[in-house]
């Protein structure tokens, strides 16, 4: 951002210098124009940070350019300049997606601090668009956290998802296992489904027609061929959730699955290729339970060549005011709603609470918060009135460390994922004694 230039277009020779001139002192970079059109031209072979624009102009005026503008990138910054007969046609131009206006004669401070602004604004919007363009491609896009745990797991994921081994994940209810298996998925680049089967929730009488399908005929009721969930996940991955649920008799026709990569269907002798990634989640411990005879010990160790363990959320509260802030702004949408806000004291609370739950409890906290309702949150420790203080200080100084580091210490995106103003959160970091720079990545 640094070198890309600000594009001013102004017609009067003696202001479009002074302009340029200001902004030079304050190394902000500037090209200057005496008309849309020429500004329009330049726009081949080179993406402006910013647009500064007089409203009266030559041929095109500062409106029909800001227009034109928003066609070519809806995100791009106009900063409209204007004399006091045309505030009124400014403040409509905002409505039109204009970023800010300056009334004519200003002073250089006026100019420059809005060009930063603007600068700040746009410097945000791609960082944040890289930011979801590389967790999008990365299938990372659901993992939320910047606790040493949740880094790690998602470099393993990283690792992991472009190969075809099979893979164990570890954790409570509710701490995203389901989350994570689909995160492997789209980031394995496998073009086939995503099969989800709930081993918990399938009775045993229907458990092998559901996993292996069936042919005509094979029992009472079978009238057509059915494909099963393995089947059905060839080319992409198939998540056993909870597998410590599944029959033990089932679990000797999913060895051959893991083994060979091939089904037969009930009543069918003929074996089917399948070429599908197993990954499997449990929230037991699948080697006590193989050592007590309760669960196959060669399909645990199938299964755990590879094994990520996922951290409950009473383990990595540090993460908590990230994940809230991303579930109350997806409720938000869902709900049409305006985002909710919270304060230190609610965020205290929530730090202090134990999550049995885990995220899914979380969301659903999120959820009732976003609608306007209380958090019900039964069995959180009251904070005695002399400590709500000493608690608010040390909840809002963990959540400004959380966010500096996701944001890799860039304030004013760390203030838009805290939803303050980044006046606000300067005045924070000087009360705190924290240095946005030490999160900063060299």
């Amino acid at each position: 951002m640094a070198d890309t230039p600000v594009f001013l277009v102004e017609d009067d020779s003696a202001v479009r210098k002074g302009c340029e001139q200001a902004l030079a002192l304050a190394d902000i970079a500037v090209r200057g124009f005496a008309d849309g059109e020429s500004m329009l031209a330049a726009l081949a072979t080179t993406r402006p940070a910013l647009v500064i624009s007089d409203i009266r102009l030559p041929g095109r005026d500062g409106l029909s350019l800001l227009r034109e503008l928003r066609q070519f990138d809806r995100e791009l910054p106009v900063l409209l300049m204007t004399g006091h007969g045309d505030v009124a046609m400014a403040v409509e131009a905002m409505r039109d997606g204009a970023y800010d206006f300056i009334e004519k004669p200003f002073p250089s401070e006026r100019l420059i601090a809005a060009v930063r602004s603007a600068l700040d604004k746009r410097a945000l919007l791609l960082e944040n668009r890289q930011l979801k363009e590389q967790l999008h491609a990365a299938g990372l896009s659901a993992l939320i956290g910047q606790t040493a745990a949740m880094q790690d797991i998602r470099r393993l994921i990283g690792a992991l998802a472009p190969t075809s081994v099979d893979i164990l994940i570890n954790g409570e209810t509710g701490c995203g296992k389901e989350v994570v298996a689909r995160a492997i998925h789209e980031a394995s680049g496998r073009r086939g489904p995503f099969v989800a089967v709930n081993c918990s929730a399938l009775p045993e009488t229907v458990f092998e027609s559901e996993l292996f399908g069936h042919e005509a005929g094979a029992f009472t009721g079978a009238g057509k061929r059915r494909i099963g969930r393995i089947e059905h996940a060839g080319g992409g991955t198939l998540f056993l959730d909870e597998i410590e649920s599944m029959p033990l008799n089932l679990q000797v026709k999913l060895l051959r699955v893991l083994q060979e990569r091939s089904i037969e269907r009930l009543g069918s002798n003929h074996s089917i290729a399948v070429d599908c990634r197993v990954v499997a989640a449990s929230k037991a411990d699948l080697k006590a339970l193989a050592d007590a005879g309760q669960f196959r010990a060669d399909i645990y160790y199938r299964l755990n060549v590879v094994s990520i363990d996922l951290p409950p959320l009473r383990q990595r509260r540090e993460d908590i005011p990230l994940l809230m802030a991303a579930f109350l702004q997806e409720a938000a949408q869902r709900y049409d709603r305006p985002p909710a806000a919270w304060t230190p004291a609610d965020l205290a609370r929530w730090q202090a609470h134990d999550w049995p739950g885990n995220v899914r409890e979380l969301k659903n906290v999120a959820n009732r918060w976003a609608l306007g309702l209380p958090d019900a949150l039964a069995g959180t420790p009251d904070i005695p009135a002399t400590a709500l203080g000493a608690q608010v200080d040390a909840a809002e100084r963990r959540a400004i460390e959380t966010a500096l580091q996701h944001c890799a210490g860039n304030v004013a995106q760390a203030a838009e994922l805290l939803q303050v103003p980044k006046k606000t959160l300067y005045d924070k970091l000087t009360r705190h004694g924290i240095s946005a720079d030490s999160f900063r990545t060299h």
